[in-house]
């Protein structure tokens, strides 16, 4: 948790989130086409890092793209491809980007096209707006409690609509058919036996953040992960998804998850 003595006072007005959603728009989209090139050219570099996961040419490029955008915002960035900040330096960030320049590395690697570029703006431990863009699909998602939250596809913009209530776990085991969607490349025996609780659940697989995109759509119910992420995997969707009354909770569902913490790895967590 930051303490107050660390918080930057020259904090963003919220007049200036619309401007800060442009810019990141912007960043995401000419990400896109930077990973889209890659894509096309299957001259993907693919090394192995340090947590033996995989990072492309097309990581690196997006990394670029979008740092170049975001430094015209005069607020820190924290990428994944990026330098990894030292917790005594990022702790006193009040207000900060937090990136992932392609969320679903291996699904860009199997050539599936469910990888997206993840882009939020966070205040203190908590994403406060977010844009996320499929390229494959020419999907772009973006907003803020402020601002609501848009899909564009084909140059249509739709507003998504918020719930009139938030889902109830104990509700939804009541229900018969829940659509339930897990994770294509990481389903755990746990994952297996959280899904058993609900009575002819409905599974949907998919890649990356478009996984919490099915939420805010409301094609899915609930988005159970019991598996490793990182901060940067969940922020951006979490911003859209609080702006549409929903959430990503503990297990317990207690709490929320925050971030900026001093270890970046995620808990286990329930979104719906």
């Amino acid at each position: 948790m930051l303490r107050p003595e660390h918080l930057n006072t020259m904090l963003p007005p919220p007049s200036s989130l619309p401007a800060l959603l442009e810019t990141a728009k912007a960043a995401a989209l000419e990400a896109g086409s930077a990973i889209l090139e890659i894509y096309e050219s299957q001259e993907f570099g693919v090394v192995s890092k340090a947590d033996q996961s995989p990072l492309t040419r097309a990581d690196q490029a997006a990394h670029a793209v979008i740092a170049r955008h975001l430094a015209t915002t005069g607020l820190p960035l924290l990428s994944e491809e990026g330098a990894q900040i030292p917790y005594p330096e990022r702790a006193s960030w009040a207000w900060y980007w937090l990136v992932d320049p392609l969320d679903g590395t291996k699904e860009f690697i199997k050539k599936n096209g469910e990888f997206t570029v993840n882009l939020a703006l966070m205040h203190q431990c908590q994403p406060v707006a977010g844009v996320i863009y499929a390229p494959c699909l020419g999907s772009l998602y973006w907003g803020s409690r402020q601002t609501g939250v848009y899909k564009e596809l084909a140059g249509t913009v739709t507003p998504l609509q918020a719930l009139p209530a938030k889902r109830h776990l104990p509700t939804l085991r009541q229900q018969t058919g829940v659509r339930i969607i897990a994770s294509r490349t990481h389903l755990t025996p746990e994952t297996e036996a959280f899904i058993g609780q609900f009575p002819e659940a409905q599974r949907t697989s998919m890649g990356s953040s478009l996984k919490f995109m099915l939420l805010a759509e409301q094609k899915a119910s609930l988005y159970p992960r019991f598996a490793p992420t990182m901060e940067w995997d969940t922020a951006a969707a979490h911003a859209l998804l609080n702006a549409l009354n929903q959430g990503i909770y503990h297990p317990h569902l207690a709490a929320e998850l925050t971030y900026n913490k001093p270890d970046l790895l995620n808990p286990s967590f329930i979104a719906l």
